[in-house]
C-alpha cells in the first residue's frame, strides 16, 4: 500500500478520517483512507473516476457508514442528525429536484430542516438565491428551469443556513464559464468562516480556488497538504532566460528551498534575480511552483493489483 503523506494542517481539523474502509460486495471503494482538512479551508478532493470521492462525501454526510475506521466531522464524531443538524450542507452527485416546486419554496424548506426559524429561513433562502443568481427565477417551477439553473439551485441547497461544513460534488458541472466563475468567487468568500470540501475533476479550477488539497487513488490517500506545498509554490521558483545565456546558465534556472532552509522564498528569488541580472542575463519569465495537474499526474500510485 502506498503510504499517505501527512499534511501540515493548522488548528483543529474540521474533517478527520482514520483508516476508513468501505466495501460494496467484493469491491473495495475506500481502503484504509486517512486524511484531515483544517477548519476554515477550501479544500479540493482529487481523484479519477472510481477513486472513492463520492463514497467519501457520502460517509462524511451520513448517507453511508464505513465498514471500519474512524470518522470525525467538526470535532463531534461521525455524522448524526441530532448532533450535526444545521452544521453540514451537501451537494450530492446527480442531485434531483421536485419539478413542481419553486426555488424559493425549496430553499425555505431546506432552511427550516436545517433548524432555522421562519424569518431566518426566508432570509437565508433570499441570500442563497442571490448567491447563485436565481432571484429573477425564484417563483418559477423547477421543471421550467434550464439544466444550469437547476444545478445552481442544488448548489444553493448546500449553502442554505450558512453551515460550518459544505460538501460539494462537482458544483460547477454544467455551468457556463461566467456562472462557474461567479460560483467560485462565492465559495471563496466562505474561506475562514466555513470549511468547504469540493470534489472535482477540474484541476485548474481547484488550484485557483482551494488552499488545501486531498489526492486519493483506489480508495487510498496519496497526499493531503496545503495547495502551495503540493504545487511547490511555497519553495520552488523557475526563472526562464532568453539566449544568449550567461556562462554556466541554461534556459531555466531553478531555485529550490529545502524544508530546513529558513530563507523567505520572495527574498531568495529577489537575490537570484539580482545575481542573474548582474551576469547579464535576460529574464523572460519567473514562475512559482508547478500546476496542480502536473503534480497530480506525478503523484506516486498504489501498486497494481492491491486490494
Amino acid at each position: 500500500m502506498a503510504a499517505a503523506v501527512v499534511g501540515r494542517s493548522v488548528g483543529t481539523a474540521a474533517i478527520t478520517l482514520e483508516n476508513v474502509t468501505r466495501r460494496f460486495g467484493k469491491a473495495t471503494a475506500l481502503d484504509q483512507l486517512s486524511f484531515s482538512v483544517p477548519r476554515g479551508a477550501v479544500c479540493g478532493l482529487v481523484g479519477e473516476n472510481g477513486a472513492g470521492k463520492t463514497t467519501t462525501l457520502s460517509i462524511l454526510a451520513g448517507f453511508l457508514s464505513p465498514d471500519a475506521g474512524h470518522v470525525d466531522v467538526l470535532g463531534l464524531g461521525p455524522f448524526e442528525v441530532s448532533t450535526h443538524r444545521g452544521r453540514v450542507g451537501i451537494l450530492p452527485q446527480d442531485a434531483e429536484l421536485p419539478a413542481a416546486s419553486t426555488p424559493r419554496e425549496l430553499l425555505y424548506a431546506w432552511a427550516r430542516l436545517q433548524g432555522l426559524d421562519a424569518t431566518s429561513a426566508r432570509r437565508s433562502a433570499q441570500e442563497c438565491l442571490e448567491t447563485v443568481q436565481l432571484v429573477d427565477r425564484a417563483e418559477d417551477r423547477v421543471g421550467a428551469l434550464s439544466h444550469g439553473m437547476r444545478r445552481r439551485l442544488t448548489v444553493a441547497s448546500a449553502l442554505v443556513g450558512d453551515p460550518e461544513l459544505i460538501l460539494l460534488d462537482e458544483p460547477t458541472a454544467g455551468l457556463d464559464p461566467a456562472q462557474a466563475r461567479h460560483l467560485r468567487a462565492a465559495l471563496a468568500t466562505r474561506r475562514g468562516r466555513a470549511t468547504v470540501l469540493i470534489s472535482s475533476h477540474n484541476l485548474p479550477e481547484l488550484e485557483s480556488l482551494c488552499d488545501h488539497v486531498v489526492i486519493i487513488e483506489r480508495g487510498r490517500c496519496l497526499r493531503h497538504d496545503a495547495m502551495d506545498a503540493v504545487t511547490g509554490r511555497d519553495r520552488e521558483v523557475d526563472v526562464r532566460l532568453a539566449p544568449p545565456f550567461p556562462p554556466g546558465r541554461g534556459e531555466v534556472v531553478k531555485l529550490r528551498l529545502s524544508p530546513d532552509d529558513r530563507r523567505d522564498l520572495a527574498d531568495a528569488t529577489s537575490a537570484l534575480l539580482r545575481e542573474l541580472l548582474a551576469e547579464g542575463a535576460r529574464v523572460v519569465d519567473v514562475r512559482r511552483g508547478g500546476a496542480l495537474e502536473e503534480r497530480y499526474f506525478g503523484a506516486p500510485q498504489p501498486p497494481d493489483g492491491a486490494s
